[in-house]
């Protein structure tokens, strides 16, 4: 009897066992047959880490080659990714070392979660942090020093609104799905150039794997793809020329107490932009490791706004360069003839609106009329014509609409007309108005680098040309891979005889007796106008446009100062410095 109980009793142990056995084979044969790929890629990971090499930048050249933004060997100190997560004690520690706070450190831990790269921490680190981590790193498992390519402008803030800089991609960026193939982290051009062609200059990511031990130390490199470098542009822009203008601009703000300026060189035949500058302005470089919340608030602070383009996003009253095309109406719609007299008694007859300066010039004919400025002729003008004239020729001209140029941000100014007063302020269209729109003020707003196409159309018996800034798109090894070829936009509906006739009233501009005859002393013959520009904020806005030589234009150069009244004054003397080294003895 108690045999049998025992044997029972074995026999159901020997029927757990061999239950378990099975048990224990099934799962064997599962982890080995069905998950055995997975667990083996999983212990890889354990001992091998991916991490990509950033493919550096296309460098941008100017016309004759002289480099202006290229890349410099940088550190990053990043965090490797680990299953095990980061130790509350290394983040302590690196925190310290780093000089990063560690509530910051476990936000970008957070933030790049859902990331397989390492997370960076400090992109092109300072030196004395770098020795810092190599001199800690057996104390710091997981954090890397990685090699990257640093974006470095080498003249700082030379061309800064044309070059433009980079950064790291926003959140913003990401939802909206502007870089739909790029992480949290990625950099890519913002602004200028760096921005418009970021496609081009950024290239294309390489990777390589690494052997790692159990404290994260590289044993040794697997395997590697090497990146492939972006793009390269050579620019219009002539770096000499630049300088030439900015040093000018500098110069003068400086003379006169003014701050903001927008100066624009390009060639009339092609459209090239040889020099673009405008004040304030700002260190590019400061941007590349994410800027400081020193010069942030220098630059978020500053009225005048050093982070506008004022050649293609400032708007301004053009002033008396819109008698250019006030004229070029009247003549070309028969309103008046070239030699036609009429009497400027100082205000016009129908409306009590005078010359800027009170003064009357008695009978004069288009040709004094244009060059010596005189506002009550450009008012009979409008009035024979009317603003509906006026604006269609505003617009062949090419104002009210973007020119074009490869540059994010261009404004389209504003051609006035009796629809918008009435849909803005609502209130009718009178005389007056059509008056100051017939010289430029009102609500009339044009850019620099509209102003810049007109007298470009001009200067060139009517042909328009859209403004660009790149003549080439060179690949990585040197090899050509595009080419911009000069692109017409159209002719102004301006007769030869009557564009010969505007041609003539603006070299009488520069000559003696002119309102810029300080320009006749040039080693050639320059044509020209003044503007000055009404300004409810402050001091009138003064302009001045040119080419030369006069008789076979090559250079237009367009200068606005904000507030710096009379544009012989404020104005003309920059021009004149640019075009003393475009054809004096500095070229």
């Amino acid at each position: 009897m108690l045999n049998k109980k025992y044997a029972y009793r074995l026999e159901i142990m020997m029927a757990a066992a061999t239950v378990i056995i099975f048990i224990l084979i099934g799962r064997m044969a599962y982890l080995q047959l069905y998950k055995g790929t997975y667990y083996e890629s999983r212990a890889e990971g354990n001992r091998t880490r991916y991490t990509r090499i950033i493919a550096p930048r296309g460098i941008i050249y100017d016309c004759n080659g002289e480099v202006l933004v290229d890349n410099k060997p940088g550190f990053m100190v990043s965090l490797a990714r680990s299953g095990e997560g980061f130790k509350p004690e290394i983040i302590a520690r690196l925190s310290t070392i780093i000089n990063m706070p560690q509530d910051k450190i476990k936000k970008m831990i957070e933030e790049n979660s859902g990331s397989a790269e390492p997370i960076r921490l400090i992109r092109n680190a300072s030196p004395e942090i770098v020795t810092k981590v190599e001199e800690n790193i057996r104390f710091l498992p997981g954090v890397l020093l990685e090699v990257q390519p640093v974006r470095t402008y080498l003249n700082k803030s030379l061309a800064v609104h044309t070059l433009g800089y980079v950064g790291e991609i926003s959140e913003y960026e990401i939802e909206q799905g502007v870089y739909k193939e790029l992480k949290a982290g990625d950099i890519v051009g913002k602004f200028g150039l760096e921005n418009y062609y970021d496609k081009y200059l950024r290239g294309t990511d390489g990777s390589y794997r690494e052997e790692v031990d159990v404290n994260g130390r590289v044993v040794q490199i697997m395997d590697k793809v090497n990146p492939i470098p972006g793009q390269s542009l050579v620019l219009t822009i002539d770096a000499k020329l630049q300088r030439i203008a900015e040093q000018a601009v500098d110069r003068q703000l400086h003379a006169i107490g003014a701050r903001a300026c927008a100066v624009i060189v390009m060639d009339p035949h092609s459209g090239e932009v040889k020099a673009l500058a405008s004040r304030p302005d700002f260190d590019p470089n400061w941007f590349v490791n994410g800027i400081s919340e020193k010069n942030w608030n220098r630059i978020n602070t500053d009225g005048f706004h050093p982070m506008t383009d004022k050649v293609i996003a400032g708007e301004y009253p053009p002033g008396s360069t819109f008698k250019i095309v006030t004229g070029s109406a009247a003549l070309q719609e028969k309103k008046v003839t070239p030699n036609e007299m009429i009497f400027d008694s100082g205000r016009h007859p129908l409306v009590d609106m005078r010359n800027a300066g009170g003064e009357a010039l008695g009978w004069i004919n288009f040709k004094t009329a244009l060059s010596a400025s005189d506002n009550v002729y450009f008012y009979e003008m409008g009035y024979r014509l009317g603003i509906d004239a006026i604006d269609k020729y505003a617009a062949d001209f090419g104002l009210g609409k973007k020119t074009g140029i490869d540059l994010e941000g261009e404004a389209n100014g504003l051609i006035a007309s009796p629809a918008y007063k009435k849909k803005v302020f609502e209130e009718d269209w009178f005389l007056g108005d059509t008056f100051n729109a017939s010289i430029g003020q009102g609500f009339t707003l044009a850019t620099p680098i509209q102003i810049a196409q007109m007298l470009s159309a001009v200067a060139l018996d009517g042909k328009r040309y859209k403004p660009h800034l790149v003549k080439r798109i060179l690949n990585d090894d040197g090899s050509l891979s595009k080419t911009f070829k000069p692109e017409a936009v159209g002719n102004i509906p301006v007769s030869e005889t009557n564009l010969k006739l505007i041609q003539e009233a603006l070299k009488a501009v520069t000559k003696e007796g002119g309102t810029a005859a300080s320009l006749n002393s040039l080693p050639v013959s320059v044509a020209g106008k003044t503007g000055t520009a009404e300004n409810p904020h402050g001091r009138d806005h003064g302009w001045f446009i040119a080419y030369a030589p006069a008789d076979d234009p090559q250079l237009v150069v367009v200068c606005l100062v904000e507030q710096g009244s009379y544009g012989a004054v404020s104005a003309a003397p920059i021009v004149k410095s640019v075009l003393e080294y475009a054809f004096g003895t500095g070229k």
